[in-house]
């Protein structure tokens, strides 16, 4: 992925800073904020006094925050509580969409840090929201609007897109080159290796800082890495093979799995949008 121009990167940032700025000097309940952005941008680390609901509605994003990371494929969400500080990285390029939501608004502290999936309703709430942000205050339209985009993302379905990553460095580093170029053969004799640990030693190590197993991470890892290709239009043969798998009808099963479709779909659905 190539490095923006400066001169880019720069109005980038501004225009962050300004919403940024918005966010912070309103006071309604809702708002909401749609942004086009390049492949290979990266949103530095920030917060908001808001809940914040944030779509991909094209392209893949990947969230980073203390607590793990997160990605976004198309269709998708992550919920991000209120001064949680995070940081944002397009995949590939990204139409994304923010709402920001009043913390307690609704009951959506338990469902925080869960990527939901987007549903046809809430989609089209959000571009209407969107399309009406500059009406008069308290048009009626766009209140109803606000107040039924609140009730439907309360509904909005969780996925397992969540992949926890370790605060120790020397093994995050590992997690960050693998996720660059999953590699079918990796092994955890060979992370072990390089942190100069025993088999045992590393899977004890592994399992604390993570939560996971080695092969769960590196599952679900191998799914963070072919999504982009994906919705870039690669073969689903070739993205099982990345992903580590020795037949297609294996991780059809795993992706339906997580995703609550098969990777054909998936393809069809992003293409759509």
């Amino acid at each position: 992925m190539k490095a923006l121009p400066r001169q880019r990167l720069e109005a980038l940032d501004e225009q962050h800073r300004r919403n940024l700025g918005w966010i912070a000097r309103s006071d309604s309940d809702i708002l909401v904020h749609s942004s086009d952005n390049p492949a290979g941008y990266r949103i530095p680390l920030h917060c908001h006094r808001h809940d914040q609901l944030l779509c991909a509605f094209a392209g893949v994003v990947l969230v980073e925050t203390e607590r793990g990371c997160w990605m976004i494929p198309p269709g998708h969400a992550l919920l991000i509580p209120a001064q949680l500080q995070h940081a944002v990285e397009m995949l590939s390029a990204v139409d994304m969409k923010s709402v920001y939501l009043v913390p307690g608004l609704g009951d959506l502290a338990g469902r925080m840090l869960q990527v939901l999936g987007v549903t046809d309703l809430a989609r089209a709430l959000i571009g209407e929201a969107i399309r009406l942000r500059d009406a008069a205050p308290g048009t009626r339209k766009a209140v109803l609007v606000l107040e039924l985009l609140a009730q439907e993302i309360a509904t909005l379905e969780a996925r397992p897109l969540g992949l926890p990553f370790p605060a120790d460095r020397r093994l995050a580093a590992l997690c960050r080159t693998y996720m660059a170029a999953p590699a079918a053969d990796e092994r955890l004799g060979d992370w072990a290796g390089k942190l100069a640990m025993s088999r045992r030693t590393f899977t004890r190590f592994f399992q604390k800082e993570t939560g996971l197993s080695f092969v769960a991470w590196r599952q679900q890892a191998s799914l963070f890495a072919c999504l982009p290709k994906l919705a870039e239009g690669a073969s689903v043969t070739d993205i099982a093979m990345l992903a580590g798998y020795d037949n297609v009808a294996a991780f059809t099963t795993m992706f339906r799995r997580r995703l609550g479709t098969a990777p054909r779909n998936y393809m069809r659905a992003a293409t759509a949008r």
